[in-house]
Parts: structure tokens; sequence; C-alpha cells
């Protein structure tokens, strides 16, 4: 397998490049609009051709690639079956693998951050999305997301899972890339160390976040698969750059 990780630092995004030597092809799991000329390049030179773009969720923070990379390289967008986005080719459910070449990926149900939120497992590490996080986890206060819903997805699905799984997150604010299944479990502060329903949802519900600066244009803009808007501020250009200079924007 070839695998890269790659940052993309507006949104804090990680992008997974998964490619099968056999075939040739690859997955870009949580592929990123501002990016999108990034990863071409990396295909490219590693002489890979996209076969799939898959998101975990229905991003608030960023918009993703997905459909300018199907118009760019005749790739397929995969995403949860239960969004049922029209613009989307393929619907993952839990207990159906998803495959490609020798890459086998299993996906699993996740809500809490949002309803449709998915995980993805590969031999031996995790895709979390913004279900679990590096010492933490997605937020549960939008888009039908439910804090006694993430713990059970957390506790009851990827805790139970080998302890030295790699977890790769969607997102890191630390500059941090990669835990395991045993270092959360273990240190997490928000869900680690067996903390109890009760203790979590005192947590959850004390962050005071800020209202997501972006997430009145990333989510409809991800439903129809990555559409920029016409609309979007200027202090906000920098989510939708790379589409703003694109000959097919």
């Amino acid at each position: 397998m070839i695998f890269r990780q790659l940052y993309e630092p507006v949104s804090s995004t990680y992008t997974y490049l998964l490619g099968c030597e056999e075939s040739g092809q690859a997955i870009l799991v949580d592929p990123v609009i501002n990016a999108i000329e990034r990863d071409l390049g990396e295909l490219s030179r590693l002489g890979l051709k996209l076969a799939y773009t898959l998101d975990t969720h229905i991003h608030a923070d960023h918009i993703t690639s997905a459909r300018e990379l199907r118009q760019k390289t005749g790739s397929r967008i995969a995403v949860p079956a239960m969004e049922r986005l029209p613009c989307a080719d393929v619907g993952i459910e839990e207990g159906k693998p998803f495959e490609l070449g020798s890459l086998r990926l299993d996906p699993i149900h996740t809500p809490g951050h949002t309803d449709g939120h998915f995980a993805y497992r590969l031999n031996d590490r995790i895709f979390t999305g913004d279900a679990l996080l590096i010492d933490g986890c997605g937020r549960t206060d939008f888009q039908n997301g439910d804090a006694d819903t993430l713990y059970r997805s957390v506790t009851e699905k990827l805790f139970t899972l080998p302890e030295d799984c790699l977890v790769y997150p969607a997102h890191d604010y630390k500059d941090r890339r990669v835990s395991t299944i045993a270092q959360e479990k273990a240190r997490n502060p928000r869900l680690g160390r067996a903390k109890s329903l009760e203790e979590f949802r005192e947590i959850m519900g004390n962050l005071n976040l800020a209202y997501p600066k972006f997430i009145d244009y990333a989510v409809p803009g991800n439903r129809e698969c990555g559409v920029c808007p016409p609309d979007l501020p200027e202090h906000m250009e920098a989510y939708c750059r790379q589409m703003a200079h694109s000959p097919q924007g």
C-alpha cells in the first residue's frame, strides 16, 4: 500500500492518500478544495490514478474537493449512504467493505459529531474523521450532533479496536499526526481513563465554543459534493482559493 498524510493549514485538515500498488489506483479520504493542485501533484508524482474520493461526513469547516476532482480526473464520489446526496456515485454502509484493488476499508458508523459520520478502518489503522481526535473529539452542538451518541460511538466501537490500531484523525491543531487506540483510551481528556457518560456530557456541555465561522457556507456546499458559494466574503476566500483560480471554477 502507498500511504500519504497531507495537511491543509487553513482548516487544519488531514487528507489521506491511499494507493494500491497492484492496480495503480488511489483513494483520497477527506480532500479539501483549496488543496486540489497539491493532491493532483502528489498523485502524479506517485504514478497513481485517482479512482475515488471518500468523505467521513458532511464537513462544516472546509469544502470537499470531491466534485472538482471528479471533473478533473474522472474519479467517483463515495459518501455515507445515509446522507442521500444526489451528487454521490457510491453510498457507504456499515458492514459492507469498500474495496479498490488490494485496498479494503471497513466502514464504521460513528455518529455523534454528525448523525451521518463514518470512520474507515484499513488494516492496522483507522481514519476517525472528527469522531475521535488526538486528545479530543469533535463537537456535538450542530448538524444533529449528540454527546450521548458520540460517547457510545467512541467507547463501544472505536475503543474496542486493537490497542495498537493507529488513529489518523481528520484534524489536529497542535501539529500532531497520529495516535493509537491505547493512547486515546489512556489519556484523551474527554473520553479516556474510562470517563463515564455523565462526565462526558458535562465536558461537552461546558465547552462554550464559538459558532463555526464557515459552517453556513461549508455545509450546503458539501451537500452538493463540493461547491463554493458565489457570495463568499472576502475574509473567507482562502477556503476556496483554488476553486476561484480553477479553469473549471
